[in-house]
């Protein structure tokens, strides 16, 4: 599935992922491959990315590396996954 991590200065990701677990209002979720729809309000915390992700040297440092993939903390956002595709607007 596609991934795009937007912020109000850049694009920080975007590329195929295997899964994303996200810090939403109500506790956090993960998302896998056909997914049902969902559109949901982030909190502080850490969106985790697993897959081989491959990032650009300019955001790298943003991100901490797991064992599975990356993970990138938050203050709020918001994501939505539709069709296979992962949009998280993130601040």
């Amino acid at each position: 599935m596609h991934l795009e991590i937007v912020t109000p200065e850049a694009t920080l990701y975007s590329g195929e992922v295997e899964s994303v677990a996200v810090p939403g209002v109500n506790g956090e979720f993960e998302m896998l491959k056909d997914h049902a729809p969902i559109v949901s309000l982030l909190k502080e915390g850490h969106v985790k990315v697993h897959g081989n992700i491959q990032l650009d040297e300019e955001v790298e440092a943003k991100f901490i590396k797991t064992d599975k993939g990356v993970s990138l903390a938050i203050n709020s956002g918001t994501i939505e996954m539709n069709d296979n595709k992962i949009i998280v607007l993130a601040d």
